[in-house]
């Protein structure tokens, strides 16, 4: 369990604000960090790993990170910090960038092979791919076995087939590994795919708190209406099925009869219309 109580003074584009949050953590959870520019979002991950001050408490499993006497340094927080620009050693191979973290040779083996990385393991990082270095970053940040995984937008700069990819990874080595994760990101159907619970900041607080259905669902009216999306998920509920589609930066639901269902898949891309005032998909 991670408890978070503090507050600290922010300077943003808009004058002075106060960041001020109160928020229980679940261990294992994946919690997601949504809001517009300068809510406070990267500041509390700064926070979180100590590279900023802040009043207040902050525990970790019964251990105290901050209070009024003291700031446990960056060092002993056993967190893994994963960020958008890489911060690997161009030096070292990608094997030397894992084991500089910690000299254990079979669990740098294990995430490599996880992340489909062991036949790059003593290439040098400066001659790999963007989405290769954000694997590798990731690794990096496991191999001290963190309490806490903070990954401020990991996935921005890369492009949508490779981002799929990563978040599929992200998942993966999240499962394996159970750690808590807490994660900055803007993209809907990226929140949906990894998270379970989802924050949205808004000037330094927290103004919605939930699943990423409930935080990001807004479905349309009679309004007629044809977007591209792409089919996040098929639920079955009782006798119907309800499609979770992203267009955009929002999620939409659409329900489907069992036969429709059949005709859709995961990840496949669709058109979302209107026939007698009700959704409707068709293949694009």
């Amino acid at each position: 369990m991670i408890k978070i109580d503090i507050a600290k003074q922010l300077h943003g584009s808009n004058g002075s604000m106060d960041l001020d949050i109160n928020l229980d953590i679940q261990k294992g959870d994946f919690l997601a960090l949504s809001g517009l520019s300068g809510s406070g979002k990267t500041t509390l991950l700064r926070v979180l790993a100590g590279l900023e001050e802040a009043r207040g408490k902050i525990s970790v499993d019964n251990d105290i990170w901050l209070d009024e006497k003291e700031s446990l340094s960056i060092q002993k927080r056993q967190i893994g910090f994963v960020f958008q620009n890489y911060a690997l050693f161009d030096n070292m191979s990608v094997e030397e960038n894992l084991l500089y973290v910690k000299k254990d040779k079979n669990l740098a083996s294990k995430l490599l092979d996880i992340t489909e990385l062991s036949a790059l393991s003593k290439r040098s990082t400066n001659t790999l791919s963007g989405g290769q270095k954000q694997r590798v970053s990731l690794c990096r940040a496991l191999m001290n076995n963190p309490k806490l995984l903070l990954m401020d937008e990991p996935l921005s700069a890369l492009d949508p087939s490779m981002r799929l990819k990563l978040q599929n990874e992200i998942l993966k080595l999240h499962k394996e590994f159970k750690t808590t994760t807490i994660m900055v990101s803007h993209e809907p159907s990226e929140i949906y795919r990894l998270a379970n619970r989802v924050l949205v900041m808004e000037q330094g607080k927290i103004i919605k708190d939930g699943n990423p259905t409930d935080v990001l669902l807004k479905t349309s009216g009679s309004q007629k209406f044809s977007f591209e999306g792409e089919i996040l998920d098929i639920i079955k509920t009782d006798v119907i099925y309800i499609a979770i589609i992203s267009i955009g930066q929002q999620l939409v639901e659409v329900v489907l009869c069992e036969d429709e269902a059949k005709q859709f898949k995961t990840g496949e891309k669709v058109r979302v219309g209107t026939k007698a005032f009700s959704p409707t998909l068709s293949k694009v």
